[in-house]
């Protein structure tokens, strides 16, 4: 590694306060970025790939910034930041994340400023081939019809294009009088149908649906083949099993699915009504195994059957697994006078009730003291409708006597066996009486600090004793497991890790749950949770000059109690300043009114109260913020010397006034492996020089100030092949030895992919002997035969008026003004053409700019044949944004006009005087701009 460190001192101007201004710079894989209309700017993204937007922020005191989305009625917020220069990143973007997204600054000076971006996610799915067929038969039976409908659909955005092929051969609309292809009404622009009428033989074939989306965003097309037979026919399939299957737990379950018709053979697949299949399933072709079933996996099972004819086969099953569970009892007194105690003489009902699986199978039966009990006139058994009271059992005794007390015992059972029955034991005796309840002395309120284990106690007194319920007394909240109520057979309820959001009131009551089955009893308990203060900011940095005040604010959101509140402010563990919380005021401030350079430091304020304390971090610091690089497409790199090559850094200083002035840069360079990084930032500049090709290098950018070095930024320069047409190289360049087109990829420049040919990269030396003659150069522009060259090739199958266009890479204009540009700066463009044979056509240069989709007329332009020379041209342009320059060749009357191109240049300031005319190939001539020119055969 060499490292070298230069100090760059910067000039700054004084900022006044000025309200904030903002604008969206994008990074990251944008397929384009257009200038849609006068203001809405759209930012088309691949799926899949990483979406980076960056808020650009000016204005005094530094803005606050808030990224948010809209799509359609939903609104997402994504952050609230008050960090400068936020940028949004996402990574693998999905197409549901496409929308409007806004970037909002304020710092209450104004209105806050706005700026929105369009977010279009495109992306093209596979397509799927659907097969539907209707049979029609004519009532004299004689006429027959067979008609074939192939519906192809692709999720896509942009909206997809479908061509359809049979075999080689491309279907379209009136190709064959047996074809019809069209768009349903319903979905117009989304599908395309084939639609094959009274099929004939040549009708059997292979078919290829294709979806494009033209190329858009690099995406390929994707194409799907159908082979339709005499046999294509929708699936039909059988399950080789009973409908309900009734199992007994840890059983193993088999289904099985065959398919008894469908060409192609249909695909099979498992669906149940749980959403998805249990964990422990296997499915081997159309046979799916449960192994050691359990209750929670009973339901209903499906086959489906899909081969894309016709609509899917789907058969059902139901799997019932055998359970009984939750047996419970209560005990009603006499209903007739309202008692809620046993008396001698008056009627008792035991009631008894279970959960079965298959309530249908459920049997009950009584004993008495261990011996089977049979209804009688005094000891009436019934078993309840189970469609109104499901699994449940009565026993009324009328006329309760003495020699009735005794224990009684419901036994539940499935007539399958296989299941253990489950006994509930009742007593009726004199010491069977109904429940009260009371809350222990010092249980209510109960107070515990968060994070605790609490106990909520209600005694409950009673024979039998009943299941208690707790509930949210005094607001409509679940309790801790989440549901509406809790069980509880000691009267306890226990809390775990108590929270704040738990204080309130908590009833607990008697259920009619193995108790009696009266007028419930209730009871209420206060549970007070006391937690630390909840303050704000957690942790903030502070940024300030020296001899400037420094005001930091402590504020308290929540606390309980609240009522006891003192702070202490703290620097380094040292005491600063402490007292108690006024009781109007929610917040502690401390103020340093002059900072010095013992004052930079971290820190804290303690706010507390009996739970704890809560604390507010400052970090009070008079580091510099992070510059940020100025950088659009491609890296601006040019060639110095035939080892080495430079690179024009530009920066600005993010928020320079919100500390002492800036006095230096430190520069340090590492030299790296080739990467390419792509991020937003602009304004102050220096060249670097010396850079070995073609490595790349690792810039890292701090400021300076009295408190030392601030945050750094990192970039990566990389070089990107030998190529001086950049406009910050050519102050540094050799003009004699700048050959744009000597390697590829030629400099960056493209071939415009709407023209109707490509301009061709050529060398006299490896020219094919079979050339055209009197037309084109015999070498480069400096005379060299293995010197490269563009030219356009005008033999067949060229005819004339058709274009070639080569488009340069774009070029920044980087503004003084970082915000906006005033006055356009001006460029020289240049190149050399050549112009020889009697059928030349027309050679323009056209400036393009970012954002336009259509460019104006050519800022040059020439016709007709101009001899064996090669010649020079300069114009001068006056951009506004980043642009490109575009040379366009147009192929003349004959094979005898081929037109070449060799060194391009791009100069910052207006073109100056321009070379001497000469007659030589060897001399450069020069041609004036468009308004001078005149143009012949």
């Amino acid at each position: 590694d060499h490292r070298p460190c230069i100090l760059l001192t910067p000039l700054f101007a004084i900022h006044m306060v000025t309200p904030p201004t903002v604008r969206i710079i994008h990074s990251g894989h944008a397929c384009n970025v257009e200038e849609e209309r006068h203001t809405e700017r759209v930012y088309t993204i691949r799926e899949g790939e990483t979406l980076e937007l960056t808020c650009l922020v000016t204005g005094h005191p530094r803005p606050q910034i808030r990224w948010t989305k809209t799509a359609g009625s939903v609104s997402d917020r994504f952050q609230d930041s008050s960090v400068f220069n936020e940028t949004l990143h996402i990574a693998k973007i999905l197409r549901t994340q496409g929308g409007r997204y806004y970037c909002k600054a304020e710092n209450g000076l104004g209105s806050p400023a706005i700026k929105s971006i369009r977010v279009d996610v495109y992306y093209l799915d596979d397509p799927v081939v659907t097969v539907h067929q209707s049979i029609g038969e004519a009532k004299e039976q004689f006429y027959y019809e067979r008609t074939v409908f192939l519906r192809c659909v692709a999720n896509s955005n942009p909206p997809v294009r479908y061509s359809w092929h049979r075999g080689r051969e491309v279907l379209t609309q009136g190709s064959d009088k047996g074809v019809e292809i069209y768009e349903p009404f319903f979905t117009q622009g989304e599908t395309k149908i084939l639609k094959l009428k009274n099929l004939r033989p040549q009708d059997y074939a292979n078919y290829s649906c294709i979806a494009s989306v033209r190329n858009v965003c690099g995406i390929p097309d994707r194409s799907v083949i159908f082979r339709l037979t005499n046999k294509t026919a929708s699936p039909s399939i059988k399950l080789l099993v009973e409908d309900p299957i009734v199992v007994n737990p840890g059983q193993t379950v088999s289904l099985v699915c065959i398919t008894t018709g469908g060409e192609p053979p249909p695909v099979l697949t498992w669906v149940s009504t749980n959403d998805s299949l249990p964990q422990r399933s296997v499915v081997k072709g159309g046979t799916l195994t449960l192994p050691a079933i359990t209750s929670d996996e009973a339901g209903v099972y499906s086959c489906v059957a899909s081969n894309n004819v016709g609509n899917p086969a789907k058969k059902s099953t139901t799997i019932v697994v055998r359970a009984l569970k939750k047996g419970r009892f209560w005990i009603t007194p006499d209903p007739y006078h309202n008692d809620d105690n046993i008396q001698i003489g008056r009627e008792v009902k035991i009631s008894c009730q279970v959960e079965a699986t298959p309530p249908e199978e459920l049997t009950f039966s009584w004993l008495k003291n261990g011996r089977a009990l049979r209804s009688s006139e005094r000891m009436v058994i019934t078993q309840t409708d189970p469609d109104i009271s499901p699994g449940t059992t009565n026993l009324d005794i009328i006329d309760l006597k003495f020699t009735d007390f005794g224990t009684y015992t419901c036994v539940a059972a499935l007539k399958g066996g296989g299941i253990p029955e489950i006994s509930i034991d009742v007593n009726i005796s004199s010491t069977t009486v109904p429940p009260s309840l009371t809350v222990p002395r010092g249980k209510s309120p109960l107070v515990a600090r968060e994070g605790d284990t609490v106990e909520l106690e209600c005694l409950v007194s009673g024979k039998p004793k009943p299941i208690i319920l707790w509930s949210r007394a005094d607001k409509e909240a679940p309790m801790p497991d989440g549901n509406m109520q809790m069980e509880s057979y000691d009267g306890v309820l226990r809390i775990i890790n108590v929270s704040r959001e738990m204080t309130g009131s908590y009833r607990c009551q008697t259920s009619q749950y193995n108790g009696f089955n009266v007028k419930p009893r209730e009871a209420v308990v206060e549970l007070i949770v006391q937690y630390p203060p909840t303050v704000e900011p957690v942790y903030t940095e502070k940024r300030q000059g020296l001899g400037r005040p420094v005001v930091m604010t402590c504020k308290v959101l929540r606390a309980h109690p609240s009522r006891v509140l003192r702070f202490e402010w703290l620097l380094s563990n040292r005491l600063l300043h402490a007292g108690a919380f006024d009781a109007q005021k929610d917040e502690t401030e401390y103020t340093i009114r002059s900072l010095n350079r013992d004052g930079w430091g971290e820190y804290t304020c303690n706010v507390i109260n009996e739970a704890g304390a809560g604390k507010c971090t400052f970090q009070v610091t008079g580091k510099a913020y992070p510059p940020e690089f100025y950088y659009d497409t491609y890296n601006p790199l040019w060639q110095n010397r035939p080892r080495v090559y430079g690179f024009k850094l530009q920066w600005t200083q993010m928020n320079p006034n919100a500390v002492d002035r800036i006095v230096a840069y430190r520069l340090g360079i590492r030299q790296l492996h080739p990467v390419i990084v792509d991020h937003p930032g602009e304004l102050m500049t220096h060249n670097l020089t010396e850079l070995i090709k073609p490595e790349s290098y690792e810039v890292r950018l701090t400021p300076i100030t009295r408190f030392g070095e601030g945050d750094s930024t990192i970039r990566i320069v990389t070089y990107s092949g030998e190529c001086c047409i950049m406009y910050v190289c050519l102050k540094y360049s050799d003009h004699n030895h700048c050959h744009v087109f000597e390697e590829e990829p030629i400099c960056m420049f493209t071939q415009d992919k709407n023209d109707d040919f490509d301009w061709t990269r050529h060398s006299a030396a490896t020219r094919d002997t079979k050339y055209t003659p009197n037309t084109g150069p015999s070498g480069d522009r400096s005379g060299s035969k293995q010197g490269f060259y563009m030219y356009i090739e005008t033999s067949r199958p060229r005819k004339e008026g058709d274009q070639a266009r080569l488009v340069s890479p774009f070029f920044n204009v980087a503004p003084k003004n970082p915000y906006g540009i005033t006055n356009p700066p001006a460029y020289c463009f240049g190149f050399f053409y050549h112009m020889y044979g009697k059928h030349i056509g027309t050679l323009n240069a056209f400036l393009k700019q970012k954002g336009q989709t259509t460019s104006e007329g050519p800022v040059w332009s020439l016709s007709g044949n101009q001899g064996n020379h090669w010649k020079q041209a300069k114009v001068s342009i006056h951009p506004t944004s980043s642009f490109q320059v575009v040379l366009e060749g147009i192929r003349g009357p004959g094979i005898e006009g081929d037109i070449a191109i060799d060194d391009v240049t791009l100069e910052e300031g207006e073109c100056r005087d321009p070379p001497p005319k000469g007659i030589s190939s060897q001399t450069v001539a020069n041609t004036e701009p468009l308004s001078h020119v005149g143009g012949g055969k």
